[in-house]
């Protein structure tokens, strides 16, 4: 039996998931503008998108996918297309100063609206599935088993949940706060180029 090398796999994620990136940057607007309970909940809905992206890469499903083209391009035009809209209402936050709107197009006050944010924003992203379909494929041996591929899994969900959440919970600090409530206009301004450039990118790039 091969051994199953963890901490590259958690190191690869980290990077991965960490790194500033759409969902990082609407977790972090979303808790300077609206709190710390709508941006931990925002990701939590980012996190429940990872772990429907890791189990369909676990149980075979990223493979389907890849064999049927038309459904990455599918989630390829939606993707995009929420991102330029975030875009838009982010450029349209930055041009009129108003410190109520942040990087998602509305001023969340339910959490069931940060939570369906978050998990669209992640569960459009067709480049997820490609991460973790590489995860499993590439990094995990062939003759794997049951109890080794249960705790990469667990070990993933840990990582993505404390990044998320993480994110959610230190952009929420009022001093943080305080920053934005000054600069608003300047990060909205650099989460409407954030999400314009990707969106744009996700929609000319053929990703398979």
């Amino acid at each position: 039996m091969s051994d199953v090398h963890l901490p590259l796999i958690l190191g690869a994620l980290f990077v991965a998931a960490a790194s500033p990136g759409p969902a990082t940057m609407a977790i972090a607007g979303t808790s300077m503008a609206s709190g710390r309970r709508m941006g931990m909940t925002l990701g939590l809905g980012v996190f429940c998108g990872s772990v429907t992206w890791s189990f369909a890469a676990a149980f075979g499903l990223a493979a389907v996918m890849l064999a049927h083209a038309w459904v990455f391009e599918v989630m390829r035009y939606i993707g995009a297309a929420y991102l330029l809209y975030l875009a838009v209402w982010s450029a349209k936050a930055a041009w009129s100063g108003n410190e109520a709107r942040t990087a998602t197009p509305i001023s969340i006050s339910s959490p069931w609206k940060a939570f369906r944010n978050g998990l669209a924003l992640h569960i459009t992203n067709p480049k997820a599935i490609l991460f973790y379909g590489s995860v499993y494929s590439i990094g995990l041996p062939t003759d794997t088993t049951p109890q080794q591929l249960a705790t990469v899994m667990a070990s993933l969900a840990a990582t993505s949940f404390t990044i998320f959440i993480g994110y959610g919970w230190l952009f929420s600090i009022p001093k943080v706060r305080s920053v934005y409530g000054r600069t608003s206009r300047w990060f909205n301004g650099a989460f409407a180029l954030l999400f314009g450039v990707v969106g744009i990118k996700l929609l000319t790039t053929r990703i398979i």
